[in-house]
């Protein structure tokens, strides 16, 4: 039993060397070509419709997380059980160790902005995990014992070893340049400034500006693209008569304008969260495609992000006043790692996965005839204008709250529609109009508030809303594949 746990050991200080050299030399190479990194992005673009939505709504933010953890857990295991395999046969430790590497080598070159040598790191790691292996368990001295010894004391350096090959590997895969590249902008102060909206003073309520730290992040990337200023360039081309090229300071040089409107995510659900109300600072889209001159034909903006993930846009949205941008500024700062620093896109009334490439680096002219979006190839619609949504943020669901007035509230969208009512009611009974906060266009979203006399009991609360076109409809739908609909509803205790 004790040599068997010693061979698990062995195992798995076998594949911590792979992994730990592996991410050391991904370092140098990409830090989306570690294995672990590659497996998973590739995971993620294996995993049915359904199911990645459904980790979008459960997990959040935390999805890329659970992923990297199960991964991790798999390995772990898998590890163990070859340690103890190979202590008796060790060309099973070299054929185990030779499928991760070619798994690893083969997920990362499938990568959209891979190169050959994304291959690198993990052919690297699995030759220095078959050098463990060899080392570690050597040909038993007395014909009796069955199978191979084990080095106790080389489990314990090898994995020693590991920790800190690969502590040093993810230090220098880190983001404290990009960070520190970041602290280091001062952006210029805008050529024109959009109004700004005034909130309502209603505890409980979505404050009407996200905070940058609390905004909604929904994307593929497992690990933050690292794009320093200095290195930046964005490429303007495809069916264009005249190519561009710009680097950050020819952004930040050109007239800025900052607005406020609202992103939201095609996999927000009925009541969710997946939304967010910001201050964009940027230039207008529509003045670079008019500079690079689009050819007849060419309807879809296709747009890249750094690691090779695409949005394709309408580019008749692009062009038709509305503020898309080129963003550089949320908030008042510049934008931060996770929301796409150094420069992203920015479009209002379309869903973020057709519209909000974060981390842009090229801008394509396309048609939607001859190019796919990574969504759209997934079965997401291709064009996807934002649905007219309505939550209630406060009561919170099942809370028992004190009979008599109470405030009900939330907010509602429908971005370049715009608001124009907002109804609750009580029990199925008859519709009341909300309060609606002022606007400052129709590209935000719209707080709400309706003074209710809540009688003791149990109680269903509904809200809809309206648009500048249609009434919010109660059919329920699911996101896929072109965003969910029905009316958001609580329950609560008045006692």
């Amino acid at each position: 039993m004790k040599a068997t746990l010693t061979a698990a050991l062995a195992g798995i200080a076998c594949a911590a060397v792979a992994l730990a050299t592996a991410q050391l030399a991904a370092a140098a190479v990409a830090p989306g070509s570690a294995p672990v990194l590659a497996i998973g992005a590739a995971v993620v673009d294996a995993t049915p419709e359904p199911l990645k939505d459904f980790a979008i709504r459960t997990l959040g933010e935390n999805d890329k997380l659970v992923l990297l953890a199960g991964i991790g857990l798999v390995l772990l295991l898998a590890s163990a059980l070859t340690g103890v395999l190979a202590r008796r046969r060790i060309a099973v430790g070299y054929a185990v160790l030779a499928l991760l590497g070619g798994a690893g080598a083969a997920a990362a070159l499938t990568r959209p902005a891979a190169g050959a040598s994304w291959a690198v790191p993990s052919l690297i790691g699995a030759a220095c995990g078959a050098l463990t292996l060899a080392l570690l368990m050597r040909k038993a001295a007395e014909a009796p014992v069955p199978g191979r010894a084990v080095d106790r004391r080389g489990v314990l350096i090898a994995l020693a070893g590991a920790g800190l090959a690969g502590a040093a590997g993810w230090r220098l895969s880190g983001t404290s340049d990009v960070e520190s590249a970041r602290e280091a902008v001062r952006l210029p102060a805008p050529a024109s400034t959009g109004p700004a909206g005034i909130g309502l003073d209603v505890p409980g309520i979505t404050p009407y500006l996200t905070p940058n730290a609390d905004f909604y992040r929904v994307d593929t990337a497992l690990v933050l693209p690292r794009v320093v200023p200095e290195d930046y360039r964005l490429r303007i081309g495809g069916r264009v008569a005249n190519e561009l090229e710009f680097t950050y300071p020819d952004l930040l040089d050109r007239d800025l304008v900052e607005r406020e409107f609202t992103l939201s995510c095609v996999s927000n659900e009925v009541g969710g969260v997946l939304a967010g109300n910001a201050r964009w600072l940027g230039v207008p889209l529509a003045e670079l495609l008019a500079e690079a001159e689009p050819e007849p034909g060419a309807d879809q903006v296709v747009s890249r992000s750094a690691d090779g993930w695409t949005a394709g846009t309408p580019t008749a949205v692009c062009t038709d006043g509305r503020d898309a941008l080129v963003a550089v500024g949320m908030n008042g700062e510049p934008l931060p790692l996770k929301h796409g620093f150094p420069v992203r896109m920015v479009v209002p009334g379309l869903y973020g996965y057709v519209s909000a490439t974060k981390w842009l680096v090229e801008i394509e002219l396309s048609s939607f005839a001859d190019f796919d979006a990574y969504w759209v190839r997934r079965g997401w619609a291709a064009e996807a204008p934002i649905k007219t949504f309505s939550r209630i943020d406060t009561p919170k669901p099942l809370k028992t709250i004190a009979a008599g007035t109470t405030a009900v509230a939330g907010v509602a969208w429908a971005q370049h529609r715009g608001i124009e009512l907002v109804q609750v009611r009580v029990d199925e009974g008859e519709w009341n109009e909300a309060e609606l906060a002022p606007v400052i266009g129709d590209d935000t979203w719209r707080q709400w508030q309706w003074a209710w006399e809540a009688e003791p009991g149990r109680h269903k609360l509904e809200v809809r809303a309206a648009d500048t076109e249609d009434l919010q409809t109660e059919e329920r739908q699911p996101p896929f594949p072109d965003g969910a609909t029905g009316w958001h509803s609580v329950v609560v205790t008045a006692e």
